[in-house]
């Protein structure tokens, strides 16, 4: 099964897509490299036309479809992108699309797919539900199924990813990819260890789904539970049989990442490399970052294969890197309930150059003593260290002060 899609297949995908498919950067990152004591590199997947790297695989299999398979029109299962992908492909080739999404399928994704001409159906708690449905409408509109990941296609289009890195990182020693399904990491294991077999080839899994790693523990495909994952472009219950057997013998190890890790990737690269990548996409840095991986001192490749994130989510994900690195902080601060109070209070934070972006007077549901009041302060700083000179600070001024920690509320 592991030679279904061989170096041949993937040189002939790139020859095919060689006009369809944006050849996106390989950047390296000094700033990345200095943080994660490797030699970094960043491949930006998520410049491609829809925002990842499912165009390649997707592109792929639509070439290679009859004048008759397109007349009927396709439908596809898709988390989000891999329908992003076949929707703009199919409208450049003139074929109509159905694209089955999960129910909770980022809103950004769903309007997206809309607006490339595609009829998106929502449907199932998961992709693996959402898939299923699929199959049915399918059967039911004579359509031409595209998988997302267990296709040769597919993983031939996925490994010009392959292709590419050693051409743009010659000296290259690891690439780390997601792994969702498996088609990009089976694709690009493919490539590079036909032509380079040194290079490590590393898959990062969301721990709450880790459904290739467990599979390659046990040595046959398992289906786990349902979960819910801020990587939601790899949230697979249930990993291909073509691309599970393509890891088997060319992955050299693949590991997970936790919630926390994969938000603070996604701030860190929109802090440091000035780009917005989903949750999957980020899990490669927080295996980096977070020493899942050892890799010091080698020439590593990150695979950022997607940035198509809901605005809110990015909203949230900022707002919770702030407090965790002390720049954004709640005090709740007790004053005698007379005029003048208030505004001498702000006027000892703004003493102390703290920035007031929030603030809240509370006199009925507080912990305040009739005649007092407590107000709450959501203050912008510049550390650990600025919090508590500012704390201090109106603690000299006779102010009883106290921190709001994540999760509680005056």
């Amino acid at each position: 099964m592991a030679r279904v899609v061989g170096l041949a297949d993937i040189e002939a995908a790139r020859h095919a897509l060689a006009r369809v498919i944006y050849t996106s950067p390989c950047a390296f990152s000094e700033t990345l490299s200095q943080l994660t004591g490797s030699r970094c590199y960043v491949k930006l997947e998520n410049l491609q036309m829809t925002g990842s790297f499912k165009e390649r695989g997707a592109a792929n299999l639509l070439g290679s479809l009859s004048a008759e398979e397109r007349a009927r029109g396709v439908v596809a299962a898709s988390a989000g992108n891999h329908g992003l992908a076949v929707a703009f492909h199919c409208q450049r080739l003139g074929s109509r699309a159905v694209i089955v999404m999960p129910e909770w399928a980022p809103l950004v994704k769903v309007t997206s797919a809309r607006r490339y001409g595609a009829e998106v159906v929502l449907a199932g708690a998961d992709y693996d539900e959402a898939y299923a449905h699929a199959r049915q409408v399918e059967t039911e509109r004579d359509l031409v199924f595209v998988h997302p990941f267990d296709d040769p296609r597919v993983i031939a289009g996925q490994g010009t990813i392959g292709l590419e890195l050693l051409e743009q990182c010659p000296d290259l020693e690891a690439v780390v990819v997601p792994v969702g399904g498996g088609g990009l990491i089976a694709g690009i294991a493919a490539a590079v260890k036909a032509l380079k077999p040194q290079v490590q080839v590393i898959g990062v899994q969301a721990e709450e789904l880790p459904a290739m790693r467990r599979a390659l523990a046990r040595g046959e495909r398992v289906t786990l539970p349902p979960a819910a994952t801020i990587a939601d472009g790899i949230a697979v219950r249930q990993v291909g049989a073509v691309t599970f057997e393509i890891a088997r013998r060319l992955v050299d190890e693949v590991v997970a990442v936790d919630e926390e890790e994969i938000a603070n990737a996604i701030l860190l690269l929109l802090e440091i490399e000035k780009t917005v990548v989903e949750g999957a996409g980020a899990t490669t840095l927080a295996a980096l970052v977070n020493k899942k991986v050892a890799l010091q001192g080698k020439t590593v490749a990150l695979v950022l294969s997607g940035g198509n994130i809901d605005v809110n989510v990015i909203s949230r994900i900022i707002e919770r890197g702030l407090v965790k690195d002390g720049r954004l902080v709640r005090l709740t601060v007790l004053l005698q309930d007379r005029p003048g109070a208030l505004s001498r209070l702000t006027g000892r934070v703004a003493e102390a150059r703290a920035n007031i972006l929030h603030i809240v007077h509370d006199r009925a549901f507080s912990r305040a003593r009739i005649g007092e009041t407590e107000v709450e302060l959501t203050l912008e700083t510049s550390g650990r260290d600025h919090i508590e000179a500012v704390t201090r600070h109106l603690r000299k001024a006779g102010y009883q002060v106290e921190e709001l920690r994540e999760g509680q509320r005056g």
